[in-house]
């Protein structure tokens, strides 16, 4: 391989790692028809790491959601079969991933009009109720948090919900967007929102894709259910009213919370996330992300006894996450002998026509609820303007999950 060409690559996967798939498609292409002139060698700036100085920041586009994680120390050996796959993959995986994907270059060109702002102030609370700043440390690591606690019940809250914010997201802008808050203080519930940061990925993303973060008592894992256990130790919240929820890249660690801590929490929230197990490295994650995995067989549970009841939202128009995502997750945490199997109901919400699947435990309660919305993008239903990845129509997710995690009938 000449120099040339092994350069080449190598940008193009620095761009593949930035989600800058056009521009990594764009380099292979000239290497294959041997444009030197085209191929611009020194436009891009290599990332490497020398013994005594830390790795540069890759490159990326300012609006793309980047999967990649920051610096950090290599995680330890997986230890399930599943994760054998090394975190980097041979060049010919590169070109195999590239060449089965089609996304567009950058984020705002996927979904048009979506917000992306960031820096807001937190949204305003109701008196009585508080809206702070908080955090939670253990030997895996150390994490901030905002926590609400409604004005309806300070002191005695009906259940705690922790909400995991996506790529680029903070938890105000999180709180903002997708108002929980509103909806628990109906409901008398403690919202947490866990802070990512960008030291332990670029884009402030949770790492749904390290096997380091996939595993029980390992992770990032460890830190967001020891910052609930401590949550629900201190206002006395029983398992059956402790919930986790999250978007995107939040959806995918909720769907990893759910797997590996069945005995916390009682139920999942999932929107525009995957399925646990979906992806062991970025390369990875970046092809299940683009619905490669569609065919693939799916990850069988860890868990025994009944999976933890789930309620998913997808945008069928989702250019970020594919919608057969969705598909996987359900298929994923469905019992395995479902009681009368999955019932669709064709629904029109807030202009919106969407398509709700259930399945139902034998004493009428949901265990498993799908939505899928037709047209909508990667950004939370029915969410408020003043947070990112929002969408003002369709169903009210926030209202719905709620809904769901109480068995509100």
């Amino acid at each position: 391989m000449s120099k040339f060409f092994a350069d080449a690559m190598r940008r193009a996967v620095v761009s593949t790692r930035a989600f800058d798939v056009a521009e990594a498609t764009r380099i292979i292409k000239q290497a294959l028809a041997g444009d030197v002139a085209g191929a611009d060698v020194e436009k891009t700036t290599l990332r490497q790491t020398a013994p005594s100085a830390k790795r540069r920041e890759p490159l990326r586009q300012p609006n793309a959601e980047i999967i990649e994680p920051g610096d950090q120390a290599p995680p330890p050996a997986p230890d399930h079969a599943v994760h054998e796959a090394r975190l980097r993959k041979p060049l010919g995986a590169v070109l195999r991933a590239l060449r089965e994907v089609n996304v567009p270059g950058k984020l705002s060109d996927a979904v048009p009009g979506l917000r992306t702002s960031h820096g807001q102030s937190a949204p305003p609370v109701p008196d009585g109720a508080a809206f702070v700043s908080r955090s939670y440390a253990c030997a895996a690591g150390r994490r901030t948090y905002k926590l609400y606690t409604p004005a309806s019940a300070p002191t005695k809250p009906n259940g705690l919900l922790v909400m995991l914010h996506g790529c680029k997201q903070t938890p105000d802008d999180f709180a903002a967007g997708s108002a929980m808050n509103d909806i628990a203080e109906k409901h008398g519930l403690l919202v947490a929102y866990p802070c990512q940061t960008a030291a332990a990925n670029a884009s402030s993303c949770w790492n749904w894709f390290n096997p380091s973060d996939q595993t029980r008592d390992r992770g990032e894992p460890t830190i967001i259910a020891g910052m609930t256990r401590e949550l629900t130790e201190e206002f006395a919240i029983p398992r059956d009213r402790t919930f986790v929820a999250g978007l995107s890249a939040g959806g995918a660690m909720a769907a990893i919370m759910g797997e590996t801590y069945p005995d916390l929490y009682a139920g999942v929230g999932i929107h525009s996330g995957l399925a646990y197990g979906s992806a062991n490295d970025v390369m990875s994650a970046l092809a299940t992300m683009r619905g490669a995995a569609a065919k693939q067989p799916v990850v069988p549970r860890k868990a025994t006894g009944q999976p933890v009841r789930t309620i998913v939202f997808q945008g069928s128009a989702d250019r970020v996450v594919h919608p057969s995502n969705a598909d996987r997750i359900f298929a994923h945490v469905s019992p395995a002998n479902a009681f009368g199997g999955a019932t669709e109901k064709k629904l029109v919400v807030n202009g919106r026509s969407c398509t709700r699947t259930t399945i139902t435990d034998p004493d009428g309660s949901r265990r498993v609820e799908s939505w899928t919305i037709d047209g909508a993008g990667h950004a939370w239903s029915g969410g408020k303007p003043a947070g990112s990845f929002t969408d003002a129509s369709g169903p009210d997710a926030s209202l719905e999950m709620v809904r769901f995690f109480l068995d509100i009938r």
